[in-house]
C-alpha cells in the first residue's frame, strides 16, 4: 500500500531543529516497516488560517510504501502528541 503524508512543523524552531523533526518522523516510519520512497522539504509557507497560534509553518511531504498500517498508525500517534507538528494528513494512494 502506498501512502502520502504531509505535515507542518511549527515555524518558531531553529532551521536545524525543523530538519531534525522531519528526520525523526521519517525514522519512525522506517523503524515500523515502511519504505520511504520520497521525502520533500517544501519550505516555509503561509497558512490559510491560524493553526495553534501560528500563521506560517514548514511543510514536508513524504511518500511511503508499507505492507500494513503499523507505520502509519505510529506516525499518526506521534504527530498528534508532538508539540512540533501543528498539522498532518495521511492519504492512502490507489
Amino acid at each position: 500500500m502506498k501512502y502520502e503524508i504531509m505535515f507542518i512543523v511549527r515555524p518558531n524552531l531553529e532551521e536545524n531543529a525543523v530538519k531534525d523533526v522531519a528526520k525523526s518522523f521519517e525514522k519512525v516510519l522506517a523503524d515500523n516497516g515502511a519504505k520511504v520512497s520520497s521525502s520533500k522539504d517544501l519550505g516555509q509557507k503561509e497558512l490559510a488560517y491560524e493553526v495553534k497560534g501560528f500563521k506560517t509553518g514548514y511543510y514536508f511531504l513524504i511518500n511511503i510504501e508499507s505492507n500494513d498500517a503499523k507505520a502509519i498508525n505510529e506516525f499518526d500517534r506521534l504527530a498528534l502528541i508532538s508539540e512540533d507538528v501543528i498539522r498532518h494528513i495521511i492519504v492512502k494512494e490507489d
